[in-house]
């Protein structure tokens, strides 16, 4: 496994907010609170009459427990409010919007000050820091530059983490293995699942990435296992990072895992989590599974208060090895609206890719498809294996089927029909993986 004396380090200046002790990191978050809450109550009309609904007012906001008295934000409350009604800055003082794609209705807008873009830098510096990289590292940065928030943001915190970037964004598989070959890149971004990608299609080149200067991923903006990234670090030879970001937050760069590999560091001086009940809506102790809920603490062009993200997690407790005080959440594997029911049972596809790279043999390609047979659902899960397995004899391939019903079963408590197809069946994705296809009719 690549290693790294970086990685190693306890204590990097770069990073000096991430080991702030708990008072002070505490009055930090309660000045730049009740400034944010001001802020948003003066110039964001939304949040203004729901704080009036409430009877509250920025002067009730004297504890980081008082947090609970404001409303929460969803996302349809940015959608409803398309393209500018959530902005507190005038629009001469936005330098950045972004905007999601708008596939399942208008599109999110995000603005930033420039204020903002520098504090979106210095959590980034942060990100990659935490992961090892430093000056001197070439960063192939293989997010999505546009309106997609992943790419300028990388870029920016690379840029001046004082490492060398390389904007490939996304797409081009055989230039970006070109690339990273012929540039000598120490470090990648990008999706994991296209990164899973690049290993396929470096090996069918003749590119033997483990043989390459390549030692770090930094991977984020889909939800992945433990068991992925491990996948992603034997056939590579690298250290795989997860990252955590949102757009309506700032994008990449609100928390990120760190050397020890053991959950992800929120950057709290910035973005304030709490974890509550998705049902209840009720706030829950550290230690708990439960929603994640931020409120940015900094962020002047807009501002998000008690944010719902749907990503379900918890706060870990223990302090982490790598010497940080700022608290860890851990990995993001599933979300509260990407669930699906079938035959009753709650499944997320994260359990669902645990049970199938449980079982040696099978490529870290899936796709689950649902579809309704008269009033009974269906699940069928599309399982790629590797070349010399398909081509084995019959016998070999029921019993590779039979054990992934048996881990899937296990896993779920309900039995899937498995289908094994051939390595490269399955479509590849450039960004976000699409896991599910729900073929049901609902009406």
């Amino acid at each position: 496994m690549a290693s790294s004396d970086k990685c190693a380090a306890k204590f990097n200046p770069v990073s000096a907010p991430d080991y702030l002790p708990k008072k002070q990191l505490q009055s930090l978050q309660l000045s730049r609170l009740k400034m944010i809450v001001q802020r948003a109550y003066d110039y964001v009309a939304l949040f203004r009459q729901r704080m009036d609904q409430r009877k509250v007012t920025p002067d009730d906001i004297q504890s980081l427990d008082d947090i609970t008295k404001l409303p929460f934000t969803v996302k349809t409350d940015l959608r409803d409010t398309y393209p500018f009604g959530l902005f507190a800055s005038p629009i001469s003082d936005i330098v950045r919007l972004h905007a999601s794609s708008g596939t399942t209705g208008k599109p999110i807008v995000v603005a930033y000050t420039q204020k903002d873009i520098d504090v979106w830098a210095s959590v980034m510096v942060r990100t990659f820091a935490a992961c090892g990289l430093g000056a001197g590292d070439i960063i192939q940065n293989s997010y999505g530059y546009g309106l997609f928030t992943g790419g300028l943001g990388a870029h920016y915190g690379a840029e001046s983490l004082g490492a060398t970037v390389i904007p490939t964004s996304g797409g081009n598989t055989d230039r970006q293995i070109m690339v990273m070959k012929d540039f000598g890149v120490t470090a990648i971004c990008c999706t994991p699942s296209y990164f899973l990608h690049l290993i396929e299609r470096a090996s069918e080149m003749g590119v033997d990435l483990k043989a390459l200067p390549l030692r770090v991923g930094v991977f984020g903006a889909e939800p992945w296992t433990d068991s992925m990234r491990i996948r992603i670090e034997k056939g590579a030879n690298i250290k795989a990072f997860d990252i955590y970001g949102l757009s309506e937050i700032i994008g990449p760069g609100v928390a990120s895992a760190c050397c020890a590999q053991e959950g992800l560091h929120i950057f709290e001086d910035h973005f304030y989590p709490e974890i509550i009940d998705p049902e209840t809506l009720e706030p829950l102790p550290d230690g708990t599974e439960g929603e994640l809920v931020f409120t940015t603490l900094s962020k002047l062009a807009m501002p998000a208060i008690r944010y719902r993200t749907r990503d379900i997690t918890e706060i870990i407790t223990e302090p982490c090895s790598c010497g940080r005080t700022i608290r860890r959440i851990k990995r993001v594997g599933r979300r509260s609206d990407d669930m699906f029911i079938i035959r009753g049972v709650n499944v997320f596809p994260s359990q669902i890719e645990e049970a199938l790279l449980a079982v040696e043999g099978t490529l870290p390609h899936y796709q689950i498809v649902l579809t309704r047979k008269g009033d009974l659902d269906q699940m069928e899960i599309q399982v790629e294996v590797t070349a010399d397995v398909f081509s084995d004899k019959v016998r070999a391939l029921e019993e590779l089927q039979h054990k992934l019903g048996q881990s899937v079963e296990h896993t779920l408590g309900i039995r899937a029909k498995i289908s094994l197809v051939q390595p490269h069946t399955i479509q590849r994705s450039e960004g976000k993986a699409k896991r599910v296809i729900d073929n049901r009719d609902m009406s």
